[in-house]
């Protein structure tokens, strides 16, 4: 649903985009603005398209950051932290088994 909103803005913003591309090229060729003026609006329209998609694009992080934050979702670095532990464990129970193992051999005798 979030992704289908973004989406649709996304889209929305290209047609617009387009639209107004067609509109700035029939005012050219009706000799109602120059061509550098065309392309000073396009531009200028291009760069406010850019920075409104920055800022969008920080606001998405931190609806999703957030959201995140609220599931209480174990991080990257969580995971790499546990694993590191069980890496240590398992060398420290591999360790136990194999004086256990010797130990028991030397009962054997």
């Amino acid at each position: 649903m979030f992704f289908d909103m973004i989406k649709n803005t996304i889209m929305a913003a290209l047609g617009a985009q387009e639209m107004l591309r067609e509109f700035v090229g029939g005012l050219v060729e009706k000799g109602q603005l120059s061509e550098s003026q065309g392309k000073s609006m396009l531009d200028d329209w291009s760069e406010k398209i850019n920075n409104a998609g920055a800022g969008l694009n920080i606001n998405i992080s931190e609806v999703l950051n957030t959201a995140l934050d609220k599931m209480n979702l174990a991080t990257k670095d969580d995971i790499d932290k546990l694993n590191k532990k069980v890496a240590a464990l398992s060398k420290r129970l591999a360790a136990v088994e194999d004086t256990k193992a010797e130990g028991g051999a030397g009962n054997n005798v």
